[in-house]
């Protein structure tokens, strides 16, 4: 099983609009949603890299494996 990159913010939010995930609202933390499968999803907005466990959480709302993720 292939592991997860840790990413900063910014990648994030990159890696959530190629997965086709658009951010409706910004806030302290932006919310992005991908109607398709009724997911949201808050990105904590944060300097450096985010912590693993929270990136973690967010791809498994995202529903897609670590490979997929990375690969975004």
């Amino acid at each position: 099983m292939p592991k997860l990159v840790r990413v900063s913010y910014r990648e994030l939010a990159a890696k959530l609009r190629r997965a086709g995930y658009r951010e409706i609202r910004t806030s302290r933390h932006p919310v992005y949603y991908l109607a398709e499968k009724d997911i949201t999803i808050p990105v904590p907005r944060h300097s450096g890299v985010l912590p693993i466990g929270t990136l973690r959480a967010i791809v498994r709302e995202m529903g897609i494996s670590a490979e997929n993720f990375n690969n975004l």
